[in-house]
């Protein structure tokens, strides 16, 4: 099977190539000029050059494709860049399914985000966007909501890096977020991490699984971990103890909203918002769909860190 991947070169994207190789696919990827570098195994790979803005490209990419994959997201946005979820996770990817209609390219799988809902935040808002777009087409999609994933980064940012890098490594106390003056419930808000391996082959078992048709599907771990916790996971597989104490969200927010248009800021109030919420879900039915058993969420899952 041809697949036209959109994001190929991203974190997600370079497990995904690596899944639809081995099992025996040929991916055609949409690549800006200048990231070709980034792709992994490029002989075994079709490449059109292009920006997800620009149409033509867009549909060179679907052309003789017997499948698409939509995979761009950003955690961040940049508008002074023009770098903004608007066009990543909305405007590119109704691009892409308008292109999967004029060519025939019947199956679309989209990812999108747990949370992903109106009212969210912009990044939740557009993926939820996305989402309803392309069920109201008549393409045969299937909708991926995956938690925070982790596995090594290949050189992307990634969950455990970046936590790693700002919070553990640190000279100075991990942060323990919590709403409201009073920390009684410093740290407990839950994620349920999955792995990136895991998404990928999620992603391309759908591709020939015909009861993944027109679902919704939550991508999920194990486990709902206690931020906490993850950070306790996290130090253990670099090998340290951190010392953790409560922070007040309501006033990094504030911080964060004079600082986070800067990329030097670790957190934006979009991700702080985030990450007060949880990112929990049961993906219990997409793993027994494609037979696939999560990886636990541990530090020897995590020895990459200590690389």
């Amino acid at each position: 099977m041809k697949v036209a991947v959109f994001g190929g070169t991203g974190y997600v994207g370079s497990y995904l190539v690596d899944r639809l190789i081995g099992g025996g696919h040929t991916p055609r990827l949409l690549i800006r000029p200048g990231s070709e570098r980034k792709l992994r195994q490029a002989a075994r790979c079709e490449v059109v050059n292009g920006e997800i803005e620009d149409a033509a490209a867009v549909a060179r990419c679907m052309v003789g494709a017997d499948a698409a994959i939509y995979l761009i997201g950003l955690l961040r946005e940049f508008p002074a860049k023009g770098i903004t979820w608007e066009v990543s996770h909305y405007v590119g990817a109704v691009a892409a399914m308008n292109a999967a209609l004029d060519h025939g390219v019947r199956r679309f799988l989209l990812m999108s985000a747990n949370g992903a809902r109106p009212g969210g935040t912009g990044y939740q808002s557009t993926k939820y966007r996305a989402e309803q777009h392309l069920a109201s087409t008549s393409l045969d999609w299937t909708v991926f909501r995956p938690s925070v994933m982790f596995g090594d980064p290949r050189g992307q940012m990634e969950f455990c890096t970046q936590l790693r890098d700002e919070m553990v490594m640190r000279p100075v106390p991990a942060p323990l977020f919590h709403e409201g003056l009073w920390p009684g419930g410093a740290g407990r808000f839950r994620m349920s991490p999955v792995a990136v391996e895991d998404v990928a082959g999620a992603f391309v078992q759908a591709l020939e699984t015909p009861s993944s048709l027109g679902r919704v599907l939550p991508l999920c771990g194990q486990e709902a971990l206690e931020w906490r916790e993850i950070l306790r996971i996290i130090a253990e597989a670099c090998g340290r103890r951190k010392l953790m104490l409560p922070a007040p969200a309501g006033l990094v927010g504030a911080v964060a909203g004079v600082f986070d248009r800067f990329e030097w800021f670790p957190v934006t109030r979009a991700q702080l918002q985030m990450l007060l919420e949880g990112n929990v879900c049961d993906g219990r039915d997409a793993w027994k769909m494609f037979g696939i058993e999560p990886q636990p969420f541990n530090a020897a899952a995590l020895a990459y860190l200590s690389r």
